[in-house]
């Protein structure tokens, strides 16, 4: 049976940094909101980052948008977040869990969401992070902890039990919304809805294949077949 995204619990981010793919996104009722990272916008041959954040909040302005640091000084992480957020109400500030030498961004982020920021905390592998960062939040100020479960996946663990376990540590906070960061197949939707998870973010070539889920695997395969057969004619090959 065929499953509506706009039925689905769990709220579906897109995550990119091309700017008519994030507004074609932002357009879809299905989707509640966006993220974007310096690695992506650097892709995307973006050079003025103020300039692009500016230009997508001229649009996106009733869902949340993620925008992140892109300092390694947690001194210089502070300013770039206050301004960040100053941009838009709607506007998240990224923090990484740690620089780039592994110094805990606690700190960075006690600072920002004393001064009003709502945060995602990013780039999170374990629960023991989760547990680590929860001293230095803001209860009263909405966050998001981005948990990086597909590349979690990639290491040849389950992301499903990180995610579990971070949950028992935050059950009893509010404002706190745990996201399903770097998914690598539509299959993670579903992973995630059913353990609970609040957010999942993904790319728009991922986001793409929606329309897949619950799909007939008998049709399915058929019509694969069928593209075989295609491609086959196509080639123009001879044995």
């Amino acid at each position: 049976m065929k499953i509506d995204p706009s039925n689905l619990k769990i709220k579906l981010f897109a995550d990119g940094a091309d700017l008519s793919d994030m507004l074609e996104m932002y357009a879809k009722p299905y989707i509640k909101g966006l993220t974007t990272n310096p690695t992506l916008m650097h892709k995307a041959g973006i050079t003025n980052y103020k300039d692009f954040a500016l230009r997508a909040l001229e649009t996106i302005t009733d869902k949340p948008i993620s925008f992140e640091v892109f300092s390694d000084s947690h001194e210089e992480m502070v300013r770039q977040g206050i301004e960040i957020a100053s941009w838009a109400e709607n506007v998240y500030v990224k923090i990484p869990i740690t620089n780039s030498q592994g110094l805990s961004s606690g700190k960075v982020i006690k600072e920002l969401t004393s001064n009003g920021c709502k945060v995602n905390i990013t780039a999170m592998m374990n629960s023991m992070q989760v547990s680590e960062i929860i001293e230095y939040l803001n209860p009263s100020m909405p966050t998001f902890l981005s948990i990086f479960a597909g590349r979690i996946a990639d290491t040849g663990r389950d992301p499903v039990e990180v995610i579990k376990e971070s949950f028992e540590l935050i059950n009893s906070l509010d404002n706190l919304e745990i996201i399903w960061a770097s998914p690598r197949e539509i299959y993670n939707v579903i992973q995630a809805e059913k353990i609970g998870c609040h957010i999942i973010t993904a790319t728009k070539d991922i986001l793409n294949k929606l329309h897949l889920l619950g799909k007939d695997l008998e049709e399915y395969s058929l019509e694969t077949v069928k593209m075989f057969t295609e491609d086959a004619k196509s080639s123009g090959f001879t044995l």
